[in-house]
């Protein structure tokens, strides 16, 4: 099933897709866009352009499980995403993927604009990698 990640964002939203194998993640791009509702519409454009037919959306819970602001935003993005898409919208727990993010871009030595650039993309692309190992492991949940 070819699954697109979404890692949401105020200013930037990084996306990610799989292959129909389930096999391997890619980042694809990020959105620059602050406006809420204009960035909902890109990321269903991309569903439609990937022809994807799930969606995962990070959920940024805090470190002790709880919801929070961040969190509540995400849930009202996949909310109104669902709306416009015909595949199903997944929220998963995105506890730690920027940071994860982080530390990758620290090992390729990526800097300065070209960090900020791709780092949405990656840390949806560890959103995506972590789903798919989740229903590797789970198939009768998944």
């Amino acid at each position: 099933m070819k699954i697109l990640a979404v890692d949401y964002g105020d200013a930037r939203t990084g996306l990610a897709a799989c292959d129909r194998t389930e096999f391997l993640a890619s980042p694809i791009g990020v959105i620059h866009d602050y406006g809420f509702d204009s960035t909902i519409q890109k990321v269903a454009a991309a569903v439609e352009e990937y022809a994807a037919e799930m969606v995962v959306v990070g959920y940024p819970r805090n470190m002790n499980g709880s919801v929070g602001e961040r969190a509540e935003k995400c849930q009202l993005f996949a909310d109104r995403l669902q709306l416009l898409v015909s595949v199903p919208v997944r929220l998963w727990d995105e506890r730690g993927t920027t940071v994860s993010a982080i530390g990758y871009m620290n090992e390729t030595n990526t800097r300065g604009k070209k960090r900020k650039e791709t780092v949405d993309a990656v840390a949806a692309t560890i959103i995506l990698e972590n789903y798919l190992a989740y229903r590797r492991n789970n198939p009768e949940q998944a």
